[in-house]
């Protein structure tokens, strides 16, 4: 029996009827606007670091860390200035996926529960939505790190 024959006449009849009405999503411009503004905010990391490498003396390995650090700050900054969440909108998942979502996920649970006070609002719910990327986040390099060892002791690498 396929699902559709479960159904009651009523629940034909509206599943009929949330189709006709049901907004037809364009996917080739979403992933398109997804695929430009994550490139964008890529390339605009990639300037950082060139910054960071001509101006302050880092190489292309040590020039890493900072740049992070600067993308997540400005991301944060452009949250609560409300920038970043017009950005989200219009890009979708190319605002949210590279590292200036996680400073943006930071900021947003913050901004959201600031009535309730600096230290039970603020403190404790800002890492409520990035808390799991940092649990995972530290979970998988120590993974690594304890692999990379292990391999390196018995593997002589």
């Amino acid at each position: 029996m396929s699902n559709n024959e479960k159904k009651t006449l009523a629940q034909q009849q509206y599943d009929k009827l949330n189709q006709k009405h049901e907004l037809k999503r364009p996917v080739l411009k979403n992933c398109l606007r997804a695929f430009f503004v994550g490139g964008l905010i890529c390339t605009i990391g990639q300037a950082i670091t060139y910054f960071y490498i001509y101006f302050f003396d880092f190489t292309e390995q040590t020039a890493g860390n900072p740049t992070v650090a600067t993308v997540v700050f400005l991301a944060m900054l452009l949250t609560g200035f409300g920038i970043y969440d017009h950005l989200g909108q219009y890009a979708g998942a190319g605002s949210a996926v590279p590292v200036s979502g996680f400073g943006n996920a930071v900021v947003s649970a913050a901004i959201e529960h600031r009535t309730e006070g600096f230290v039970l609002g603020v403190g404790g719910n800002m890492f409520k939505l990035a808390g799991s990327v940092i649990l995972f986040g530290v979970f998988s390099a120590f993974v690594i790190a304890l692999f990379k060892t292990i391999l390196m002791q018995w593997g002589g690498l």
